[in-house]
């Protein structure tokens, strides 16, 4: 039997398709969410999926005590850290928010890994601390540029992960700067499921081609892009969540610190993405051009060759097959999972 993994935020969007990959190799399983942007019914789809109870605890990480009883029930081997609160726009009108949320509980988790010597960590960071790149493909030796509270809030728990690792022999982490998850499980049974007008652009596609939302709203197309609309890296959640495993996996073999990003290394435009999506779901979706929101930038895509090269991964799945996996998700669950 492998080791035991516990994930922070596990009922969510990423952590739910991470929940899945890790059973399939083997590993025991152990979610800890509050719920605050995620559904209690993953658990049941997750059973379904995997067929498997999922123990999972209903908490706060900024809850201490809690974090010690999950670690004194389970013999935890590796965390992975997903839980935190994620819009930009949320950030900068609620700083405070995210910094307590994201920061002091990351400082909580950390200081109930040491209390009971846990010392392996996969951190889901984000492309967000890079800003407005000089060039594309980024690599991870990018200038960090960070235009927004969630973002700072990222990259100061990057520093607070790293810095507790240069303290500490024992204590090795994985972080992975994510690009643009999208897509969802081929069962349509877990899909991203955002509350509120969609914060990203695949959902907020979904949403249009089921009816719930009158058009897509295209944020500029003015950008010296070859379409004048956004350029980014879209990844499919499932390629990004078996990275997960070769992070856990990395860790229990080499004992050593790692930084990598997260994507195809492929820009695609957002006119690019409606296309896709037009041509699997059959569906046309109207979109109108709005003025570009602050703090947007022109063209964001990965360098993943670090991750290939160390971690033995690269993403597998297209534009298309990204499209067709999210659209099933949305046609199973209209509503989401309120439906």
């Amino acid at each position: 039997m492998k080791s035991c993994v516990l994930l922070t935020g596990g009922a969510g969007y990423i952590g739910s398709h991470t929940a899945v990959e890790l059973v399939n190799r083997g590993y025991e399983v152990v979610l800890l969410d509050n719920f605050s942007n995620s559904s209690p019914q993953v658990l049941e789809r997750l059973r379904q999926i995997t067929g498997r109870d999922l123990p999972c605890v209903s908490a706060d990480i900024r809850d201490g005590v809690t974090l010690d009883e999950v670690f004194d029930h389970h013999v935890i081997d590796v965390v992975i850290h997903f839980a935190a609160l994620k819009a930009v726009g949320e950030s900068c009108a609620q700083p405070l928010l995210y910094f307590d949320n994201n920061i002091a509980g990351t400082i909580s988790l950390l200081q109930a890994m040491r209390r009971h010597q846990v010392g392996r960590l996969v951190f889901s960071s984000s492309a967000t601390v890079y800003g407005e790149p000089d060039r594309c493909p980024i690599p991870e030796a990018a200038p960090l540029r960070v235009s927004n509270p969630y973002g700072r809030s990222k990259l100061v728990m990057e520093q607070l992960i790293a810095d507790v690792a240069a303290a500490d022999s024992k204590f090795h982490a994985a972080t992975l700067r994510y690009f643009n998850p999208v897509g969802a499980h081929e069962s349509g049974l877990i899909g991203e499921d955002p509350n509120g007008v969609p914060n990203n652009l695949m959902p907020f596609v979904c949403q249009v081609a089921v009816g719930r939302r009158p058009f897509l709203s295209v944020f500029g197309n003015d950008y010296p892009t070859r379409d004048g609309t956004g350029v980014r890296d879209y990844l499919h959640v499932v390629d990004l969540a078996r990275a997960h495993v070769r992070a856990v996996e990395y860790l229990q073999r080499e004992e050593r610190n790692l930084l990598v990003n997260l994507g195809t290394g492929r820009g695609v435009s957002v006119l690019e993405l409606v296309r896709a999506f037009e041509q699997v779901s059959g569906r046309s979706v109207p979109l109108e051009f709005m003025p570009r929101r602050a703090g947007d930038v022109a063209e964001c895509f990965a360098d993943p060759s670090l991750a290939e090269e160390l971690l033995n991964w690269r993403a597998e799945y297209d534009v298309l097959r990204m499209c067709v996996d999210a659209w099933h998700w949305q046609q199973q669950n209209p509503h989401g999972y309120l439906a």
